[in-house]
């Protein structure tokens, strides 16, 4: 049974199956055990939503898609791929997806060293290929990613994360990549400056939608591949907990900001959390910063002339805000 998103991609089958070729090749290495790894991290690739947003993005403009636009889909993988990996040794993480992490299978030393040659290939692709242009776009979103985790691990010692300074740790650490994605695509096939810009704003407004909605399941009961509560037991100060201690008296305040710093991963202090968050309207107020996000992005996104990619990229969109997991 095919699932929402194959249906979504049906418009760039062709163009995602070249691409998997493409982005494998790119990966090739003559160190058998480099070989190896690689080929354990293609295998268990995700939903593979930032390669479609390139595809249909560059369809807005032109519906025969150049190799650049394959080249920058592959860029922003293998770039993404290598913080990924570095991003599991730093969370001393042994599972991405599901799947043993890259660390947990061949430890820190390999792993750090596999980033750096996803990297060094992701810029080696581009630079092979005088795609200066992509370069500069992808290697902001990286920079802005590393900051915003950055941001996030300065705040969250202090706990006392504002919802302004909210949105500009997901603008940094989620949409910036999101956002690079819609400007690489419409770059790759020759759209001026203020149309990537437009493009870049689109895929910014999809992206913080898309994580808000992340942190939403935390308080659900979806099957969605993180227990309940983890945001929490990590200490990370979300939308939906941001605005409900907005909400409450000193007091209270203290109380609930006591039991995430001292939860302990205990289940009764994690529970009395989301109760409070839940109580105080912060998953009302979360759903709706995320809908208008979604209106924003789609008047951004019909700006573009009518097309099948399109409407595509307005099931995708729905997709982000409705998905289970």
């Amino acid at each position: 049974m095919s699932s929402p998103l194959d249906q979504i991609q049906a418009p760039i089958a062709v163009e995602m199956q070249e691409f998997e070729k493409k982005f494998r090749q790119s990966m090739q290495s003559n160190v058998l055990l480099l070989d190896k790894i690689m080929s354990y991290i293609v295998k268990r690739k995700g939903k593979q939503m930032r390669p479609m947003f390139v595809f249909f993005m560059a369809k807005l403009i032109q519906e025969q898609i150049p190799d650049a636009t394959y080249r920058g889909a592959a860029l922003i993988e293998l770039l993404h791929t290598a913080t990924l990996v570095h991003d599991d040794v730093v969370d001393d993480s042994n599972y991405r997806r599901g799947f043993f992490s890259v660390n947990a299978l061949w430890k820190n030393k390999i792993a750090v060293l596999v980033g750096d040659y996803l990297l060094s290939k992701g810029l080696l692709l581009s630079l092979n290929n005088d795609d200066f242009g992509l370069l500069k776009i992808v290697s902001n979103a990286v920079r802005e990613m590393s900051e915003g985790e950055l941001l996030q691990m300065e705040k969250a010692r202090r706990l006392d994360i504002t919802e302004e300074v909210y949105f500009d740790i997901i603008r940094q650490k989620t949409a910036s990549l999101i956002a690079s994605c819609c400007a690489v695509g419409v770059s790759s096939v020759g759209a001026d400056v203020e149309t990537v810009e437009r493009a870049r704003l689109f895929g910014e407004k999809v992206g913080l939608a898309f994580q808000i909605k992340d942190d939403l399941f935390d308080y659900g009961t979806a099957e969605i591949g993180k227990p309940v509560g983890i945001d929490i037991k990590e200490k990370k100060m979300t939308l939906p907990l941001i605005y409900a201690l907005q909400q409450a008296d000193w007091l209270t305040k203290r109380r609930v900001i006591y039991n995430v710093k001292n939860n302990n991963g205990k289940a009764d202090r994690i529970n009395a959390v989301i109760d409070f968050v839940k109580k105080s309207g912060g998953l009302e107020y979360s759903i709706h910063c995320m809908n208008n996000l979604h209106a924003d992005a789609l008047q951004l996104l019909h700006t573009f002339p009518a097309s099948a990619s399109r409407d595509s990229l307005e099931q995708l969109i729905r997709y982000t805000i409705e998905r289970e997991k």
